[in-house]
């Protein structure tokens, strides 16, 4: 077996060297009568240059990290990657590194504290929508009105339903507090890897949270006006269908600050995870680290 992987391995050629970025994604339709069955399309991305990655599945593929990180903002060399990407300078003083990013109800724009508030003013002060989602099973989440399907794609989300749009990323994260206390709000990404996940009815589960969930949105009415947080009723319910070929029984996962060398028989792509016949790596995980492709 060892034999045959180095075979393998020694035929692959070199398809681009770069720093990693997350995959860039988007959908295509499965068919043209099944407009919302739409199947997700990878580009690994390296620096400048994008690799069309769903016509190797099923293919042997090698990613070797060569011993560098550079902060994704400003360059500088870094022994360690922070906030996917970024070096420690960049990492407490840049907004996207804040802590109110992953926890949007602690915002604090509206105290004059932003680390930049130009920046939160074009990302935070605009049109959010919270949604729910299919991913490990039923979650609750946010993400920018221009980022939908991207955001769903990237959780691996199966099935995905817009349910409010939210006139800023502070609000759209009370919205999620209130929800998060009847449905998950992260992902168990292992689960989501097996492929176990059976479909959901999004529209009724919208709908008993809709009821149980009323009085509060009302009072985020009486306190930031009727239009800050309006509910989506006529959405309809996305199907997204990513190319794996195999999931994984047992999700054992490669690192690149373990080892140098990721390689194995591409078997699909789900969220921003490379599913290999040795083990699954995310890809976002490691962004500004530079590697070579080899398929």
């Amino acid at each position: 077996m060892l034999f045959e992987q180095d075979s393998l391995s020694a035929s692959l050629a070199l398809q681009g060297r770069g720093h990693l970025s997350k995959m860039r994604a988007e959908l295509g339709s499965v068919s043209a009568s099944l407009a919302q069955q739409t199947s997700c399309q990878y580009w690994l991305r390296l620096d400048q240059d994008e690799i069309h990655l769903n016509p190797l599945i099923g293919q042997p593929i090698k990613l070797v990290y060569q011993g560098k990180i550079h902060c994704q903002h400003c360059g500088r060399a870094s022994s360690k990657s922070f906030a996917q990407g970024y070096c420690y300078p960049c990492f407490k003083k840049l907004p996207q590194c804040d802590s109110c990013i992953v926890s949007p109800e602690k915002c604090h724009f509206d105290q004059g504290t932003c680390r930049d508030s130009d920046w939160g003013q074009r990302f935070c002060m605009s049109e959010h929508i919270v949604y729910l989602a299919n991913s490990s099973g039923v979650k609750v989440g946010i993400t920018r009105a221009n980022q939908i399907p991207t955001r769903w794609i990237d959780q691996g989300a199966i099935q995905a339903l817009p349910i409010f749009r939210v006139d800023s990323r502070y609000r759209s994260g009370l919205v999620e507090v209130l929800y998060k206390q009847h449905v998950a709000d992260k992902t168990n990404w292992r689960t989501m890897l097996k492929g176990a996940q059976p479909p959901v009815d999004l529209i009724a589960v919208r709908n008993q949270l809709f009821e149980c969930c009323g009085h509060q949105i009302g009072a985020l009415h009486q306190q930031y006006g009727i239009q800050s947080v309006q509910q989506i009723e006529d959405a309809i319910v996305t199907d997204l269908h990513f190319p794996v070929i195999t999931y994984p029984i047992k999700v054992s996962s490669l690192n690149f600050d373990k080892t140098e060398v990721v390689e194995g028989v591409l078997q699909g792509i789900k969220g921003q995870y490379l599913i290999l016949d040795t083990g699954v790596i995310n890809l976002r995980k490691f962004t500004a680290y530079q590697v070579e492709f080899f398929a």
